[in-house]
Protein backbone atom coordinates (compact mmCIF):
# COMPACT_ATOMS: atom_id res chain seq x y z
CA UNK A 1 0.00 0.00 0.00
CA UNK A 2 2.94 2.50 0.84
CA UNK A 3 4.03 2.03 -3.04
CA UNK A 4 1.08 3.47 -4.24
CA UNK A 5 0.86 6.19 -1.54
CA UNK A 6 4.14 7.22 -2.85
CA UNK A 7 3.26 7.11 -6.45
CA UNK A 8 -0.18 9.33 -5.74
CA UNK A 9 1.92 11.03 -3.95
CA UNK A 10 4.40 11.64 -6.94
CA UNK A 11 1.98 12.64 -9.47
CA UNK A 12 -0.11 14.63 -7.23
CA UNK A 13 2.95 17.05 -6.49
CA UNK A 14 4.19 17.30 -10.15
CA UNK A 15 0.18 17.93 -11.03
CA UNK A 16 0.31 20.55 -8.43
CA UNK A 17 3.39 22.76 -9.88
CA UNK A 18 1.90 21.96 -13.25
CA UNK A 19 -1.23 23.54 -12.64
CA UNK A 20 0.44 26.31 -10.91
CA UNK A 21 2.74 26.94 -13.66
CA UNK A 22 -0.64 26.76 -15.85
CA UNK A 23 -2.08 29.52 -13.80
CA UNK A 24 0.63 31.79 -13.81
CA UNK A 25 1.09 31.84 -17.34
CA UNK A 26 -2.14 32.56 -18.39
CA UNK A 27 -3.61 36.05 -19.38
CA UNK A 28 -5.76 38.37 -17.28
CA UNK A 29 -8.31 40.02 -18.61
CA UNK A 30 -6.31 43.24 -18.03
CA UNK A 31 -2.89 42.44 -19.60
CA UNK A 32 -1.38 42.72 -16.40
CA UNK A 33 0.23 40.77 -13.09
CA UNK A 34 1.45 37.79 -13.04
CA UNK A 35 1.08 36.35 -16.41
CA UNK A 36 3.10 39.00 -17.65
CA UNK A 37 6.15 39.00 -15.60
CA UNK A 38 6.54 34.80 -16.13
CA UNK A 39 6.44 35.11 -20.09
CA UNK A 40 3.37 35.68 -20.89
CA UNK A 41 3.69 36.24 -24.26
CA UNK A 42 5.46 32.70 -24.62
CA UNK A 43 2.11 30.98 -24.34
CA UNK A 44 1.20 32.92 -27.70
CA UNK A 45 4.09 31.75 -29.43
CA UNK A 46 3.57 27.72 -28.32
CA UNK A 47 -0.32 27.48 -28.84
CA UNK A 48 -0.67 30.14 -31.58
CA UNK A 49 -3.45 32.74 -31.48
CA UNK A 50 -5.83 30.88 -30.01
CA UNK A 51 -3.44 30.03 -26.77
CA UNK A 52 -6.46 30.72 -24.50
CA UNK A 53 -8.39 28.53 -25.35
CA UNK A 54 -5.37 25.78 -25.13
CA UNK A 55 -4.41 26.94 -22.12
CA UNK A 56 -8.20 27.17 -20.46
CA UNK A 57 -8.59 23.78 -21.32
CA UNK A 58 -4.95 22.16 -19.90
CA UNK A 59 -5.88 23.96 -17.05
CA UNK A 60 -9.55 22.02 -16.28
CA UNK A 61 -7.61 19.21 -17.20
CA UNK A 62 -4.98 19.48 -14.45
CA UNK A 63 -7.85 20.75 -11.97
CA UNK A 64 -9.91 17.62 -12.92
CA UNK A 65 -6.80 15.04 -12.68
CA UNK A 66 -6.08 17.21 -9.03
CA UNK A 67 -9.39 16.33 -7.78
CA UNK A 68 -9.04 12.53 -8.77
CA UNK A 69 -5.61 12.36 -7.53
CA UNK A 70 -6.72 13.79 -4.19
CA UNK A 71 -9.76 11.57 -3.93
CA UNK A 72 -7.38 8.68 -4.96
CA UNK A 73 -5.00 9.48 -2.22
CA UNK A 74 -7.92 10.11 0.24
CA UNK A 75 -9.59 6.75 -0.35
CA UNK A 76 -6.22 4.46 -0.38
CA UNK A 77 -5.04 5.90 2.71
CA UNK A 78 -8.79 5.43 4.52
CA UNK A 79 -8.62 1.98 3.56
CA UNK A 80 -5.44 1.03 4.79
CA UNK A 81 -6.36 2.61 8.30
CA UNK A 82 -9.69 1.40 8.06
CA UNK A 83 -8.78 -2.44 7.94
CA UNK A 84 -6.58 -1.31 11.47
CA UNK A 85 -9.23 -0.14 13.38
CA UNK A 86 -7.43 0.40 16.30
CA UNK A 87 -7.59 -3.06 17.34
CA UNK A 88 -3.97 -3.57 17.10
CA UNK A 89 -3.15 -1.07 19.18
CA UNK A 90 -5.75 -2.81 22.09
CA UNK A 91 -4.20 -5.85 22.06
CA UNK A 92 -0.58 -4.08 22.09
CA UNK A 93 -1.49 -2.36 24.85
CA UNK A 94 -3.93 -5.17 26.88
CA UNK A 95 -0.52 -7.66 26.48
CA UNK A 96 1.69 -4.98 28.01
CA UNK A 97 -0.20 -4.50 30.78
CA UNK A 98 -0.78 -8.65 31.20
CA UNK A 99 2.87 -8.81 31.06
CA UNK A 100 4.29 -6.07 33.89
CA UNK A 101 2.39 -5.82 36.64
CA UNK A 102 1.77 -2.37 38.32
CA UNK A 103 3.57 -2.59 41.62
CA UNK A 104 3.40 0.09 44.73
CA UNK A 105 6.69 1.96 45.01
CA UNK A 106 8.53 0.82 48.11
CA UNK A 107 7.84 2.84 51.23
CA UNK A 108 10.49 4.01 53.76
CA UNK A 109 9.29 4.55 57.50
CA UNK A 110 11.66 6.74 59.20
CA UNK A 111 11.37 6.92 63.48
CA UNK A 112 11.54 10.66 64.76
CA UNK A 113 14.27 11.61 65.93
CA UNK A 114 14.27 11.75 70.14
CA UNK A 115 12.47 14.47 71.53
CA UNK A 116 10.50 15.70 68.67
CA UNK A 117 6.79 16.31 68.65
CA UNK A 118 4.43 14.07 66.33
CA UNK A 119 1.07 14.21 65.91
CA UNK A 120 -1.55 12.13 65.04
CA UNK A 121 -3.97 12.46 62.54
CA UNK A 122 -7.64 12.79 63.69
CA UNK A 123 -9.97 10.86 61.78
CA UNK A 124 -14.01 10.64 62.69
CA UNK A 125 -13.73 7.82 64.69
CA UNK A 126 -11.35 9.19 67.47
CA UNK A 127 -12.28 12.75 67.42
CA UNK A 128 -13.47 14.88 69.91
CA UNK A 129 -16.84 16.18 68.00
CA UNK A 130 -17.75 12.84 67.00
CA UNK A 131 -18.39 11.11 70.54
CA UNK A 132 -19.91 14.62 71.83
CA UNK A 133 -23.26 13.51 69.42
Amino acid sequence: MSFVVGILTFFLTVNCALLILLVLIQLPKKDAGAGMAFGAGTADALFGAGSGNALTKITKWAAGILLVLCWGLGHVEASAHKSDNGEAFVKSVAAGQSQTPITAPATHTVSPAPGTFTTTPVTPSNSPAAGSK
